[in-house]
């Protein structure tokens, strides 16, 4: 459930993109920094978006730098990091250590599940930091794996499980803001859980596990049905957005939402019909 919230790169000025990618690798250099390499290997666009959502919303004091890594190890890369660097970090963690956990149980992936066994020391750590929000977190999800087991027919229900762990990871603070940016990131991890639902339909009915479209799969509107709930959770997720007091970096911000997460759909609908 990772890579759907991206930028649409063809859309954004060349300054915008510097700025996208400074936070990007600000926030792996922070994984690196806090979980070593094995952290860093769960890098996520969906966390980029959230430090940049977060930052942009409170302002915080923000340090440039550059840094070196495995990809481009002779070219220093500009980065751009804050308190939300660390907060993503131990959210990306968090959320890692859970789909892992789901894909051992799904498909039984050795590899998943001896992954999970490197993070669980760090999962630990981040629980007892945010003991509150990771229970809240545990719950969602175990709540969330009942009903997919017993294949319950109702896609509003599975998906909004999903996205009160997003609402949860949005919620950074109590204050004036966490309302909407809970109904924000709800709206998200409802597009999230769908759309890693509507690219993975084929497989899923393949191998017997649950989808929240199984139903309407032979429903010769199949697509178009698919698009317009999507469609739908981020108009929601857009209104929020709208509501905040942000400025600075706003273009980058709706790029993802109104376009980035766009792209990423055009990407796994040709896909489907090109199978």
């Amino acid at each position: 459930m990772f890579g759907y919230i991206i930028i649409n790169q063809g859309e954004m000025k060349f300054k915008e993109y510097d700025i996208y990618r400074a936070y990007y690798c600000g926030l792996c250099r922070k994984l690196k920094e806090k979980f070593g390499i094995r952290g860093q290997i769960t890098l996520s666009y969906d966390m980029t978006f959230l430090v940049m959502l977060l930052t942009s919303l409170y302002e915080p004091e923000t340090f440039d730098g550059k840094t070196n890594c495995i990809p481009h190890p002779f070219e220093k890369h500009k980065t751009k990091s804050n308190i939300f660097s660390e907060y993503a970090a131990d959210m990306n963690i968090l959320l890692t250590y859970f789909k892992c956990l789901d894909d051992w149980e799904d498909d039984k992936k050795y590899n998943r599940w001896l992954f999970s066994e490197f993070l669980r020391p760090f999962y630990l750590r981040i629980r007892n930091t945010y003991p509150d929000k990771a229970h809240r977190i545990e719950k969602a999800m175990a709540d969330l794996k009942v009903l997919e087991k017993k294949k319950v027919d109702d896609i509003d229900k599975a998906a909004g499980l999903f996205g009160e762990i997003m609402a949860e990871i949005t919620d950074y603070q109590a204050d004036e803001w966490q309302d909407g940016l809970k109904r924000l990131g709800f709206h998200l991890g409802k597009f999230i859980y769908l759309m890693d639902a509507y690219e993975d339909i084929d497989k899923d009915l393949k191998d017997n596990n649950y989808n929240p479209f199984w139903k309407k799969y032979e429903n010769p509107d199949f697509d178009e049905e698919c698009h317009t709930i999507l469609e739908m959770m981020m108009a929601e997720c857009s209104k929020e957005f709208e509501k905040l007091p942000i400025i600075e970096n706003i273009e980058i911000l709706r790029n993802i939402l109104y376009s980035g997460v766009w792209y990423r759909y055009e990407q796994i609908r040709t896909e489907r019909f090109r199978a």
